[in-house]
């Protein structure tokens, strides 16, 4: 994505010129990286881990790709110091909130002013270097606590393209890993690491990545995230990245054990060898399985709008497949739902088989409370309520006073969402342990 910086327009300079100052460039972005170790140790330990290179030839101002720091020397020249490192922290922040992959297929020039909104409102916040103020950056505290889907569809519908243009520029080059392709060499258009940090003097080339580099470069963001969250100390992190930071590293119970707690708490139960329990095979012992005395009478709603995908979907199906595994006598009536409810189906222990024929519907809005709407007007009082969506709820979460819910929520990428009643158990994380 290019960049109209209203305030910087590179010059010619001989070849001579170009060198000394890149050259002194690259000494103030090493200084700067040293004042972000001392006074936000945090940002100057990230900024540590990653190589500087200065890339000319197609970056405007200044991006990253996780592991790289790419800039324009000219425009790092007109900055100070401490407004270098205000730019550093705002590419470590692209990172750390997952900026670069969580686009999808949103309008990506719409999508990259909102994520600046809220890296430029932390950075002003916590006053972690100086605003760049050469340009009109994208800045605004009424979006504080907002994630960036939020603010992408307060905006995207709000202004015009000139409207759009009058509320400030983009800081930095904004590179989209899922579209930019496989890679081959580096960014410097030549082996990996086969020119000097900072150095570069060949033509350079704008980075492309392989699926898999990617899985292993968000990674290492993660790993470095938390080395430097314990480097900088508690009391050094801004609250968000605290929160983040908490996520990642204390234990959690797993989500399907949670799911577990909650439908049996509805039900009476005691132990018996006539079902013994699938958890002892495994050595050879035989242990008491759950002999339940009431009937588990469920309702599971599956979030089908237009955000999600085909593997979620098929997530949600073989839970619920987990669901009528797990107990001997159930009632479990399924639909699905974007804006509307679809397919409504009763299921037991007699038709378990039918739910491999099952069809999920929808691909629209999302409108949660479409399905207390539904279970009013059918009279439908579960003892427990479960919904399977990636939680991005049109309006509300629903009716808290109906009935006892519980929301699974799959894929979302902020893993402190809460739901503001009932419980919330966050799939992607924990599925796999």
């Amino acid at each position: 994505m290019g960049l109209d910086t209203k305030g910087f327009k590179p010059v010619e300079l001989s070849p001579e010129e170009l060198a000394v100052m890149r050259e002194e460039v690259h000494d103030r972005v090493i200084i700067a990286r040293v004042g972000l170790l001392l006074r936000h140790p945090f940002f100057g330990n990230m900024a540590t881990r990653m190589r500087v290179q200065n890339c000319d030839d197609w970056c405007p101002t200044a991006a990253t790709d996780g592991r790289n720091l790419y800039y324009n020397t000219q425009f790092f020249n007109m900055l100070s110091n401490k407004q270098i490192e205000f730019v550093i922290a705002h590419e470590i922040l692209h990172c750390v909130f997952d900026h670069i992959i969580r686009r999808v297929d949103r309008d990506p020039r719409i999508y990259n002013i909102a994520c600046d909104y809220l890296v430029n409102n932390l950075l002003v916040r916590d006053k972690i270097g100086e605003v760049v103020n050469q340009i009109q950056i994208f800045q605004d505290f009424k979006y504080d606590g907002w994630i960036s889907e939020e603010v992408y569809d307060d905006i995207k519908d709000k202004y015009d393209d000139e409207e759009l243009e009058a509320l400030g520029q983009l800081l930095d080059e904004h590179i989209d890993w899922e579209k930019d392709g496989d890679q081959e060499g580096d960014a410097n258009g030549g082996k990996p690491g086969s020119s000097k940090e900072g150095k570069g003097k060949g033509k350079s080339k704008r980075p492309k990545h392989t699926k898999e580099e990617l899985k292993k470069i968000r990674d290492e963001i993660k790993e470095s995230m938390i080395t430097s969250a314990q480097s900088a100390g508690a009391g050094n992190l801004p609250g968000e990245i605290a929160r983040m930071i908490k996520e990642l590293t204390e234990p959690k119970m797993n989500w399907r054990e949670l799911l577990r707690q909650q439908i049996q708490s509805t039900i009476k139960s005691d132990f018996t060898f006539s079902r013994p329990s699938r958890k002892g095979w495994h050595t050879g012992a035989v242990l008491p399985g759950m002999n339940f005395m009431d009937t588990v009478d469920l309702c599971i709603a599956i979030d089908m709008s237009g955000s999600i995908g085909d593997s979620q979907a098929n997530d949600f199906l073989s839970e619920v497949q987990g669901i009528m595994d797990e107990y001997q006598d159930y009632k479990i009536k399924l639909w699905c739902f974007d804006t509307e409810v679809y397919n409504e189906q009763d299921f037991s222990a007699d038709s378990a088989s039918d739910l491999r024929e099952y069809k999920v519907i929808g691909g629209g809005g999302t409108d949660f409370m479409k399905n207390w709407t539904y279970m009013k007007e059918q009279d439908i009082v579960p003892k427990k309520f479960i919904m399977f969506t990636d939680g991005y709820p049109w309006d509300t979460w629903g009716d808290e006073n109906y009935c006892d819910t519980v929301f699974v929520i799959h894929g979302h990428h902020d893993k402190n969402l809460q739901a503001p009643f009932g419980v919330t158990a966050h799939y992607e994380e924990m599925k796999n342990k």
